[in-house]
């Protein structure tokens, strides 16, 4: 696992040993980029179930100004303090070791972000707490993107109750991106 692009390209970064994470690949990771790559330079970046952290350093890598990552799983946390610090992206990055929905608490007026990407463990409906949190939040700046990986088979319907709608979705063999934007109203 690599940073693919921008000032900190090429870079290895570390990821967990076990089942406890899915890193995102370096082609799903790269299709990402490609997808968001006008929205990413000079933005405020969220990554929640940050896994390894390769999201959002991907982000600062590309221009980013700042990254803010939620982990609650220790050796992840611990992987994503490594890569931060290897990557020297120390000054640009917030660590939040916590609950997403408790980090995104701490973070309410503090922040305000152009991006939230988040990968939570498939099947467990945390993508649906996630967008019903942000729904009377002030997280999320107007025109910000919300940005899920999913399994394939995750059904989305409910993001319009949440005042979200979905203005496109990748899929790929076992697993797909979905991209959420504030509904008007």
């Amino acid at each position: 696992m690599r940073i693919i692009a921008g000032s900190k390209r090429s870079m290895p970064l570390k990821t967990i040993a076990g089942k406890d994470t899915r890193p995102t690949t370096d082609r799903i990771k790269e299709t990402l980029f490609n997808m968001i790559q006008g929205e990413v330079p000079g933005a405020y970046f969220l990554d929640l179930f940050a896994g390894s952290g390769q999201i959002g350093l991907e982000a600062l890598s590309r221009g980013a100004n700042f990254a803010v990552f939620v982990e609650s799983q220790k050796k992840a946390a611990a992987c994503i303090e490594e890569n931060i610090h290897f990557t020297k992206s120390d000054r640009e990055s917030l660590l939040l070791k916590m609950d997403v929905l408790f980090a995104l608490r701490s973070l309410e007026g503090k922040y305000k972000f152009d991006i939230i990407f988040m990968d939570p463990p498939y099947g467990e409906k945390q993508e649906e707490e996630v967008l019903c949190y942000l729904k009377q939040s002030t997280l999320l700046k107007e025109d910000g993107l919300v940005i899920a990986e999913a399994a394939l088979n995750t059904d989305f319907s409910f993001a319009k109750e949440f005042g979200f709608r979905i203005t496109k979705e990748k899929n790929y063999k076992t697993n797909k991106h979905v991209f959420l934007v504030k509904a008007q109203k």
